[in-house]
């Protein structure tokens, strides 16, 4: 098999790996409190990373201890809201912060790009009132202010991050998750079924550890736009795994919020890359784990936060 088609293949396994993660920690806090199903997450990803870290500056603690927060901010967000709403609709919302991100990145964008980020605006709500004309579900508000607070935790990075080692970073940032949740979580843990641990393994293996080491490995062998494209069908597979395994269904409003939503972060991620590669190179800061992340950061070329999650 051709390098450039494995890793192309490697991309697309990780947008589905990043898609499932909705649904894995939807079932996983059906028997967990949602802080334990934290705290075991970050603790797995940390011992995990920490197997391939042999140094971490001063300057990393300093900036992962700062990230590590908003960080945590932004998964407390997401997994409380995956808890209220359906495992496909968390996947679409989060998707909004491909074009919250760059209004928060200080640079000029042509006002197409604000029509699109419009059209987002309009199909998140379509999705909340996808069964008619209601106040929006506590499930989605919460995804909504994810999206808004994951945007904010990105351009953090890409204005602190510049020249951080990835991989110490993100290690550093599993710590402070560890540390922050494990208080109240310890006392759960007895309780946790064995099924909920292997979701939570693969929660952290798989949607964190697996997702950093594919994506710093990815990135490096292909186009910053390729691996955008392909990690930008996240949201298709949050859809397609919610109704084909857990069982989730769209109605026609939300299926056209959906669509429109698809859309518009694809167009608005397709302007902002365009204005982004006509004002010169630029070193750019993506999330790790697109989807129900507690992964970090890696530092690429290219740029805009890759999905997620």
């Amino acid at each position: 098999m051709p390098a450039s088609r494995r890793t192309d293949l490697l991309l697309l396994l990780l947008a589905i790996v990043w898609g499932s993660s909705y649904l894995a920690a939807k079932t996983a806090t059906a028997s967990t409190p949602v802080l334990t199903v934290l705290f075991v997450r970050y603790a797995i990803s940390a011992v995990a990373l920490l197997i391939f870290v042999r140094r971490i500056s001063r300057r990393e603690l300093r900036i992962g201890g700062v990230l590590g927060l908003t960080q945590a901010a932004v998964l407390i967000l997401e997994t409380y809201g995956v808890t209220h709403t359906s495992a496909a609709n968390a996947g679409l919302i989060i998707s909004l912060t491909l074009v919250l991100t760059p209004m928060l990145d200080r640079r000029r964008l042509p006002p197409r790009f604000y029509l699109a980020a419009a059209i987002c605006v309009g199909a998140v709500g379509l999705l909340m009132s996808s069964h008619g004309l209601h106040a929006p579900g506590i499930g989605d508000l919460l995804m909504l202010a994810a999206a808004v607070v994951r945007a904010g935790h990105v351009a953090l990075v890409g204005r602190l991050a510049t020249g951080v080692r990835p991989l110490q970073l993100t290690t550093v940032q599993t710590l402070v998750g560890t540390a922050l949740f494990a208080a109240p979580a310890i006392q759960h843990l007895p309780a946790i079924p064995a099924v909920g641990w292997l979701q939570l393994a693969y929660l952290a293996l798989f949607c964190s550890v697996f997702a950093f080491l594919v994506q710093t490995w990815a990135v490096q062998r292909t186009s910053a736009s390729r691996a955008s494209l392909l990690l930008g069908t996240e949201p298709i597979w949050a859809v397609a795994i919610g109704i084909g395994l857990g069982s989730e269904h769209l109605t026609i409003t939300a299926a056209l919020g959906a669509v429109l939503l698809l859309a518009g972060t694809t167009w608005g991620q397709s302007i902002e890359r365009k204005a982004r590669l006509g004002a010169g190179p630029l070193l750019a800061v993506g999330s790790v784990a697109g989807g129900n992340d507690d992964g970090g950061a890696v530092v690429r070329a290219g740029g805009g936060q890759t999905a997620g999650r």
